[in-house]
């Protein structure tokens, strides 16, 4: 008896057909089509007669999550058994979503006059959810984007299908880990990343990515909370005033909720309710209550007298200025005072 697995159908013929529209947080992923197999009067059936035909109704099988197919090759010019070897392990090596969720695909075949009737089994070393929850995306650009959403929810796995995948897991680590700046309220710790590529070569890729963190997800969802919970209250008596003014009414407020310690926590949980921040923590807490206020700013990865420093940019009217919470909780300074004190970043003018 054939086997389904029945809620894939609708999300993994999307796949299939090389257009996918995903939710809000997603992309449309133009490739080329797969072509559509001949369909025989058994769903669980499709016609080939050339090896391509052969692949595709192969990866149909795995897109549609079944576990067994039937393939009917009629005037088929090529040597069979060689023909449906190679395109069982084509499609288990070298498509991204085989490469992901198969475990092996074995096949049997007999002959039917002049129609050999092949019998294709897949095994899954995939969940279903896992395979439901791949996310398409177009380019290597946009993992730093998805992986942010997923700490931002404290995601322990994260499955992305790259259209055109440029790099390599180094890259994806990187765009991770400057995933993790840009989402204040959950940088909670960085987390161990450990990521592995589907297949190992090739443009198109899927991407997986797994997330340790310091502490259980739930606690850390909690903390988060609080700490948003903490910024709205202290952001509550200038949130609304005219932008012209929001960053000074800012650094006014700051001295008074603010802990900065050397030693302390690299967190803006430890700087808004801890018992105080490093520069990392300071630098996180700031970007943390301006993104909440509408403030164009950004955490700097740079260096203080040599040694790594974070601190912030932040743009009002066309002009940067910078803040280093650590050096002083109600001051800014101009790009150039910054490097007469000892201070280098990427990007900065000469």
């Amino acid at each position: 008896m054939n086997k389904r697995i029945p809620a894939l159908a609708l999300s993994l013929t999307l796949l299939l057909s090389g257009c996918v529209s995903l939710s809000d947080s997603s992309y449309t992923v133009v490739e080329p089509h797969t072509e559509q197999p001949v369909l025989g009067e058994d769903p669980s059936t499709v016609k080939a007669s050339t090896y391509s035909e052969l692949v595709n109704g192969v990866l149909f099988f795995v897109t549609q999550g079944m576990e067994e197919g039937v393939i009917q090759l009629t005037d088929y010019h090529g040597d069979v058994e060689e023909d449906l070897n190679r395109a069982c392990l084509e499609v288990d090596q070298d498509d991204p979503l085989g490469a992901y969720a198969v475990e092996f695909i074995k096949n049997d075949y007999t002959t039917i006059l002049t129609t050999y009737e092949a019998t294709i089994t897949i095994s899954y070393r995939r969940s279903l959810e896992q395979i439901s929850s791949l996310v398409n995306i177009t380019g290597t650009s946009a993992i730093r984007e998805e992986a942010a959403q997923a700490l931002g929810a404290f995601d322990t796995e994260l499955a992305l299908r790259v259209g055109v995948f440029n790099g390599d897991v180094d890259t994806v680590k990187e765009q991770v880990r400057q995933a993790y700046y840009d989402t204040p309220a959950a940088a909670l710790g960085m987390p161990e990343c450990s990521v592995t590529l589907y297949p190992d070569t090739g443009v198109q890729r899927i991407v997986e990515i797994l997330l340790d963190y310091p502490q259980e997800p739930t606690v850390l969802k909690r903390k988060s909370e609080q700490l948003q919970e903490q910024a709205a209250v202290i952001l509550a008596p200038i949130q609304y005033q005219i932008e012209s003014r929001r960053l000074d009414l800012l650094l006014e407020t700051l001295p008074g909720v603010v802990k900065a310690d050397p030693q302390g926590g690299s967190t803006a949980w430890d700087a808004l309710l801890g018992e105080g921040a490093d520069d990392e923590g300071l630098a996180l807490a700031f970007q943390l209550l301006c993104s909440d206020m509408g403030l164009d700013s950004e955490i700097v990865e740079g260096t203080l007298e040599g040694t790594p420093h974070f601190f912030n940019s932040v743009t009002r009217n066309g002009t940067t200025v910078w803040v280093d919470l650590s050096r002083s909780l109600s001051q800014t300074w101009t790009a150039k005072q910054m490097v007469e004190l000892g201070y280098q970043w990427e990007g900065q003018e000469s």
